[in-house]
């Protein structure tokens, strides 16, 4: 089943970035599930959804497809094959992707979708090495606002985001599914004072030392 790291974290800590890099140098296909709930809630808002309603939810994650492919060295996902970059980061994406990434039945579709995205390959959901990636509201929201600019999205202000991703620290930490935390068996990283190549030689440093 091959040697599977597993990074977690809040939102705007940078497990999508570090886990890209590292799954390049380290030769890991690498999946970035945070962009996969982005999707659904795109979908979600694009096809005005109601999320109180469990058999619309169910007949939506019928009619999706999602795929993840690589385009210049970069992981780019497809929805219903129509490429997704800064639809993605949209403010109405943000305001509802903490809820629906903890709907039982989103949770469980994606979790399939990552096994079988994931079989044969080095990825699988129980992890050999475990790292939670963390930093302060401040940084966070700091290097959201540079990845937007980064991508050419200008309609979000530093306050925003920073309240943005306190709401969804929030509501990621009392969901009653999968509720945002540490696990016990983590390596925690604290990024805050990190630059992206400090954070990715303690990650590999992390997994080699495992491997041996």
């Amino acid at each position: 089943m091959g040697f599977v790291v597993a990074v977690d974290g809040p939102a705007g800590s940078g497990k999508g970035t570090i886990t890209s890099i590292v799954g390049e140098k380290l030769d890991l296909v690498t999946f970035d599930t945070g962009a996969m709930y982005r999707a659904i809630s795109y979908f979600v808002i694009k096809n005005n959804i109601n999320l109180d309603d469990k058999e619309e939810i169910k007949k939506m994650l019928e009619e999706i497809k999602i795929n993840l492919e690589f385009e210049n060295g970069l992981q780019v996902l497809y929805l219903n094959n129509e490429k997704l970059v800064t639809e993605l980061r949209s403010k109405e994406v943000n305001a509802i992707v903490s809820q629906v990434s903890h709907i039982p039945e989103v949770r469980q579709a994606m979790v399939k979708l990552q096994r079988s995205l994931a079989e044969g390959k080095k990825v699988i959901p129980n992890a050999d090495v475990k790292i939670y990636l963390d930093a302060s509201a401040e940084e966070r929201a700091r290097r959201r606002l540079k990845q937007n600019l980064d991508n050419n999205i200008t309609n979000m202000s530093y306050e925003e985001i920073l309240e943005n991703i306190k709401y969804r620290d929030y509501k990621d930490k009392i969901s009653n599914v999968a509720p945002l935390k540490k696990a016990d068996d983590a390596i925690a990283i604290d990024t805050s004072d990190l630059t992206i190549d400090e954070v990715v030689q303690k990650v590999i440093n992390l997994i080699e030392d495992r491997i041996k």
